[in-house]
């Protein structure tokens, strides 16, 4: 019996720890709403992503592991935002620590990769010695006009000093022969008399200067022949030279947008062959070269990725319900029934007289009153209902939803149910005929109205990450029934909020908060015992209901994205004068007729490279044979055009090597990096790593983060860090350079290395 007994109670358990690990991953869901409460988003990630491993299928599991992801990867990019404004070149690194541990949760922060771009570009600056040139505003749209119209040939060293008041034509003749040029003028050209000064200026400005004191404008046929016509409208349409060219624009996503842009342009350049092409987005331009590039570079500026921002609504309803009713509910009224005797009442006779027959009532006499006696009548007296009920209901609505928002865009959210309205004529029944009852439905029609939570919103984005947002937020319910014509329409009860609100990064805001508490006390019986305590629970009924609704409302904006607008698209533009646009030269080009500059093809003793970057390789000095070293390997690569080939990137020497952010740069003329691919140093073997690209064309130059997963030590030794894939372009010579690295430690401490270059050739096979 005993061991029945045992048997039984060891089943019982087992049954109880059975049932209490019946949902798999309950625990681990449980810790990361803990640590998710404290705000330890990284760790609240970590327990919803065990949680979900143990239960794939589980919903819930999957929608905090991927709430939590943008959580803690938000965390980490404010946090490096507020360590880059610092400034100083070690906070700023901190920051690129946060900001490539937000990529690495979420690789899909496009705000996080903007970040990452932002802080190795902000750390380079900073690391660049002060004898460094600065690169020249709008270098970039001012590059790559080699194939204009005939230019000039460059008078490299030679300045023109010139004094003489004599006619225009001479004078125009005379600075040719001090170029070497052959000039020609349009026999429209009419000469006058005019006085020049020209101290140690170039040909381009004597040329504009006589230009301008006589009314007249000059072309280049040549390198060595310039034309001259009278400065009109008709004379500069028939030979002002002009270039055809195709912009095209990567993020605009409206039509409306292209249209804005090219009535801009149309406006602020004077242009009259501009066509808008929609898809793809792109604009074609017909003009001279100095408003074709000053165009290129509005555009430039203009065409940006829109913010977006990830706005996150909480919406908490709670309705209570309390009522209790208490008392004994006496009768208030008393039925007396006179019923007499037939001994008191009087003889009754009955006559028929014209077929009419009379019935006799009982009556009492005044003579009878005297014989009344309790048998002659009946008396009900009042009963009482005692009452002894309490009813408690509570009703708790919670809503997060969250809505990913373009900047200048509407975004709307229903959740809810839609319920139907009637709406029309409505026409009672107008009674029954031979066919039947008229409906009373005639002319009714219904709409749908959504009932829940309603969001519209509309946000617009400043450059220092605040956040205007028009909205219109619609919490409703039905909340009860009327008869209407007949038809049962629904009591739609609602709360709304139309407001419009700048609020900065991450703020909570309080929308809006109602709170109604409603107390209703009742007292019935009998007059004058409600005021007598304790009796008046015998003789008087009390209820009393209280309703208490709350409706809270919070808001809160995260820019998951910005505009990257860099230091060239805020520099300003020189565009001549308001009837002849021109463009002023950079340092270090020549000139052509209409002042656009022209950047010289590199002599034959200058490297590729060297031309295609603005910053300089450092010089290559000797190392210790201990110290770590970053190199590439092959260091010497020819290629055919088109060809491609992948050069490695070696590590030797490392010690406790844990994160690799740095800066390539290239001819991107010759050559260009199509792809960087892990090399499995950082990998340790086992360990997954965050690898970050980014490219830029235009500049020659590839930004290359390399990083271990977080709580891990670092990796010593020797190995391969990435594969560079290089594509051949254009028959040249080119160096792949390591202009800037930043490699840190597992504790966050700068590792110094010494870099190599590889020397890269393309040319057509013989």
């Amino acid at each position: 019996m005993r061991t029945r007994f045992l048997a039984a109670a060891m089943l019982v358990v087992a049954l109880l720890l059975t049932a209490g690990c019946a949902v798999p991953g309950k625990h681990e869901f449980q810790l990361g709403r803990k640590a998710q409460e404290l705000q330890d988003y990284d760790s609240a990630l970590v327990y919803y992503e065990r949680a979900l491993r143990q239960d794939p299928r589980n919903a819930e599991y999957r929608i905090r592991v991927t709430q939590m992801r943008f959580e803690a990867a938000q965390a980490h990019v404010e946090l490096g935002e507020q360590l880059m404004g610092r400034g100083d070149l070690n906070d700023v690194e901190t920051a690129l620590g946060n900001f490539q541990r937000a990529y690495d949760i979420d690789p899909s922060s496009a705000i996080a990769s903007q970040m990452i771009r932002k802080a190795l570009l902000k750390i380079s600056e900073l690391k660049k010695s002060a004898e460094k040139p600065k690169p020249e505003p709008g270098a970039n749209a001012l590059a790559g006009l080699e194939q204009m119209p005939p230019v000039l040939k460059s008078l490299p060293g030679q300045r023109i000093n010139l004094k003489a008041t004599n006619d225009a034509r001479i004078i125009y003749e005379t600075i040719a022969k001090l170029a070497g040029l052959t000039v020609l003028f349009d026999p429209d050209f009419q000469s006058q008399r005019i006085s020049i000064d020209l101290p140690n200026v170039t040909l381009n400005q004597a040329l504009e200067a006589v230009a301008r004191e006589s009314k007249s404008f000059w072309v280049p046929m040549t390198s060595n022949i310039i034309f001259v016509a009278p400065d009109n409208v008709q004379k500069r349409r028939e030979f002002e030279n002009e270039i055809v060219k195709t912009i095209y624009l990567r993020n605009s996503d409206s039509p409306q947008q292209l249209t804005e842009i090219v009535g801009g342009l149309r406006q602020l350049l004077q242009l009259q062959r501009i066509q808008q092409i929609n898809t793809p987005p792109a604009v074609v331009i017909r003009d001279t070269p100095a408003k074709v590039m000053a165009a290129e570079k509005i555009i430039d500026d203009l065409d940006k990725q829109r913010a977006e921002v990830m706005l996150q609504v909480s919406v908490l309803e709670v309705n209570q319900n309390r009522l209790r009713d208490l008392g004994i509910q006496p009768g208030t009224s008393a039925t007396l029934t006179f019923t007499p005797r037939s001994a008191i009442q009087p003889s009754s006779s009955s006559s028929s007289s014209s077929g009419s027959t009379s019935t006799s009532v009982p009556e009492v006499t005044l003579n009878n009153l005297r014989h009344l006696s309790s048998a002659d009548y009946s008396l009900t007296l009042p009963g009482a209902a005692v009452q002894a009920l309490l009813t408690d209901s509570t009703t708790k609505v919670v809503q997060n939803p969250e809505i990913m928002v373009t900047d200048g865009q509407k975004a709307s959210l229903r959740i809810g149910d839609r319920v139907p309205i009637a709406t029309g004529s409505f026409q009672a029944g107008l009674g029954t005929t031979n066919v039947g009852a008229v409906s009373p439905l005639v002319n009714t029609q219904f709409q749908y109205q959504d009932v829940g939570v309603n969001i519209d919103v509309t946000p617009q984005v400043h450059p220092d990450q605040d956040v205007s947002l028009e909205m219109d937020i619609t919490v409703s319910s039905v909340s009860g029934y009327q008869s209407i014509g007949g038809i049962q329409q629904p009591i739609i009860s609602q709360r709304k909020i139309t407001d419009n609100v700048r609020l900065r990064n991450g703020q909570v805001s309080v929308l809006g908060g109602l709170v109604q508490h409603t107390t209703t006390k009742s007292v019935s019986g009998w007059p004058g015992f409600e005021k007598i305590p304790f009796l008046r629970y015998f003789f008087t009924q009390e209820n009393t209901q209280q309703q208490n609704d709350e409706v809270l409302i919070v808001l809160t904006p995260h820019v998951v994205r910005m505009p990257n607008v860099t230091e060239e698209n805020l520099a300003s533009l020189f565009t001549g004068t308001g009837e002849h646009v021109t463009v002023q030269p950079q340092a270090g080009a020549t000139e052509s007729s209409a002042g656009v500059p022209v950047i010289p093809p590199p002599s034959s003793s200058a490297s590729p490279a060297a031309s295609a970057s603005t910053v300089p390789a450092p010089p290559t000095q000797a190392r210790p044979e201990t110290q770590a070293a970053l190199a590439f390997e092959p260091s010497s690569v020819s290629l055919p055009p088109g060809g491609t080939t992948t050069i490695a990137l070696v590590v030797r020497n490392a010690a406790d090597l844990y994160s690799v952010p740095m800066i390539l740069r290239y001819n991107p003329k010759v050559i260009a990096v199509e792809d960087v691919r892990n090399g499995g140093f950082l990998s340790g073997g086992s360990q997954p790593i965050a690898i970050f690209h980014h490219e830029d064309a235009k500049l020659g130059q590839s930004i290359i983060s390399v990083m271990r997963p977080p709580n891990v030590s670092g990796v010593n030794g020797n190995g391969t860090l990435v594969g560079v894939v290089v594509k051949a372009l254009a028959p040249g010579d080119s160096t792949l350079t390591i202009a800037q690295v930043g490699a840190k430690n597992s504790a966050g401490k700068p590792i110094a290395f010494a870099t190599g270059t590889a020397a890269i050739r393309v040319g057509n096979p013989k």
